[in-house]
């Protein structure tokens, strides 16, 4: 593989783990919320 291919691959498997980081931290704000919320109305 050629220096340049592997440099690209690398950036692109951080840019994902990233985000998945980031989407599993929304859905647990957005899950705290909604657990709050349930025991305001309750």
């Amino acid at each position: 593989m050629s220096k340049t291919r592997i440099i690209m691959l690398s950036l692109l498997a951080c840019v994902v783990v990233s985000g998945c980081n980031t989407v599993k931290g929304a859905g647990r704000d957005i899950e705290s919320v909604g657990n709050k919320a349930e025991e305001v109305i309750n």
